[in-house]
């Protein structure tokens, strides 16, 4: 929730579903004093690498509703957010928002990990495709594994 805060206040900020990655580095680190620019371009490589937004001709491009996110009075993103999640984190936390109890998906994942003898991440991507979790941008990444990179 906090990254997806973070990456929606300058979209609302902007009423704007499009920036350039220069007003979205500006937005949070000039105009709210949120982050360093140089926080700021990591916090862009952590939304592009979580699949909140995509950089299209120099822009970035919400893969979200921005007006749908809510984002409480004296928000202030921690730090935190500049903190890549891997795969496995970034599957968990879509089938959480999905609906599914934390617990209940790890035991889940885990359970597929041994049956099918594949990685945690492919497990975990596998169980929350099953869910309808949005995790269609982990996918490529976890068939490339998969196959050797082909």
């Amino acid at each position: 929730m906090s990254l997806e805060a973070t990456v929606a206040a300058p979209f609302q900020w902007h009423a704007a579903e499009r920036l350039g990655e220069g007003e979205f580095v500006v937005a949070l680190s000039l105009e709210r004093d949120w982050f360093s620019p140089d926080q700021a371009k990591r916090l862009v490589d952590v939304a592009v690498g979580r699949g909140l937004v995509e950089e299209e001709d120099g822009d970035l491009l919400a893969r979200f509703d921005p007006d749908e996110v809510t984002i409480p009075e004296g928000f202030h993103p921690s730090e935190d957010v500049l903190r890549e999640q891997s795969t496995f984190e970034t599957a968990l936390d879509a089938i959480v928002d999905a609906g599914v109890e934390k617990q209940r998906a790890v035991a889940g994942i885990n359970e597929r990990q041994r049956a099918l003898a594949i990685t945690i991440e492919a497990a975990a991507v596998l169980y929350a495709k099953e869910r309808g979790a949005a995790v269609d941008h982990l996918a490529a990444d976890v068939r490339s594994e998969l196959t050797g990179g082909e």
